[in-house]
This record gives C-alpha cells, structure tokens and sequence, in this order.
C-alpha cells in the first residue's frame, strides 16, 4: 500500500480525478486528492487558466505543500497537467518516494527549485499530439531526474487529448491511451516508488 497526493489539473477536481482516485484506491492505496480551489470546477482551459492566474501559481505552490503537511514522509506525489508541476514541488519540499506527472511537467527552475531529490524516481506520461505539451520542458526536468541519479520512465502515447484519462472529457479522452497509463502507474506505485526509495 502507498500512500498518494493527487493534485487536479487546471481545470479543478474534475470526475477524471475522482475516477483516477477511486482506481488508486481499488488497487489497495491510500489517496489524498488536494483540492486547490475549494471546490470550484471549469470547462473551459481558458477560464480555468485565468482562475488559477488570479490566485497566483506561488500561491498554488503554498497550498500544496500545506495541503500535505500531514501525510507522513513517504508518499507518492502525483498530479495532472498543472498539478504535475504541484507534484514536483511538493517533491523539493518533503521526503517523497516518488513523483507521477500526468500530461504535466515543468522545469525546475519554474518552480524555483534547483535539483531533483536525489535518488526519487518517476514517471512522465504525455500524449504525443497534446495541445499544452513542451518537449523543452519535459527534456529538462527528464535531465534533472537523471542528473539526481534517479529513474525515470518517460511514456508518449498516441493521439491529441491532454487529459486524455478523464472520460468527462469526451474531445480529449482515450480509453486505450487510459488502460495503459494506469497499468504503468500502478505498477510504479506498487513496485518502482519503493524500489527507487530503498
């Protein structure tokens, strides 16, 4: 069993990450889904990102560690789109076993952070076609991993959705793309996040 911080995308808690949760949960973890805007929830990218900019994404980064604050050290840091960029925070802040970015990675140095925790694995998972992808960004902190000397698995899967697991999302969602990155996120949270901490 793994303990889990679950940040939602810019978009707020919605049912994909209820779903993403409750899958977690079946599987034998514990899940904590950090709701960062209380509740509030958005259709649109462009509504949701100008929500998030008014609150002021230091301000996001605050909340996210304060969100944890009473998990014990040791749990798995995983968010979605934005929330992957909260997940790597999170994982400069605290003792993390590992860090899981869904369709979301930032660069270090965005986060005001200057290295990767030394030996914390993770796992990056895009599809290849996602509107909001940066290759510059997920090659830097890919570097950044490595640098620290932790393994790092980087999936890309075929086609446009960017939260191409939430089924709320009918444009974006993917039931293969789905099934195979949940297959690999168990398995990293069953076996590769505490293999990375040993």
């Amino acid at each position: 069993m793994t303990q889990i911080a679950l940040f939602h995308s810019v978009l707020g808690v919605r049912p994909g990450v209820i779903d993403a949760a409750e899958r977690l949960r079946a599987a034998g973890h514990e899940v904590e889904v950090v709701d960062q805007y209380g509740g509030r929830v958005f259709d649109d990218y462009d509504e949701a990102s100008a929500h998030a900019e008014t609150i002021g994404y230091p301000v996001l980064m605050d909340r996210a560690v304060a969100a944890v604050e009473h998990l014990p050290d040791g749990f798995v840091a995983a968010g979605f789109s934005n929330g992957g960029g909260m997940a790597e925070y999170v994982a400069t802040q605290r003792p993390v076993v590992g860090v899981l970015m869904l369709s979301g990675a930032l660069p270090l140095d965005m986060l005001g952070a200057s290295e990767w925790p030394a030996g914390v694995p993770a796992q990056i998972h895009y599809a290849l076609g996602d509107p909001f992808r940066r290759q510059e960004w997920i090659d830097a902190v890919a570097d950044a991993i490595r640098s620290a000397g932790a393994p790092l698995e980087a999936f890309d899967y075929p086609g446009e959705g960017h939260l191409f697991t939430d089924a709320s999302l009918p444009d974006e969602y993917d039931a293969e793309n789905a099934e195979t990155l949940w297959h690999r996120v168990l398995r990293f949270c069953s076996t590769g996040a505490h293999a990375g901490a040993a």
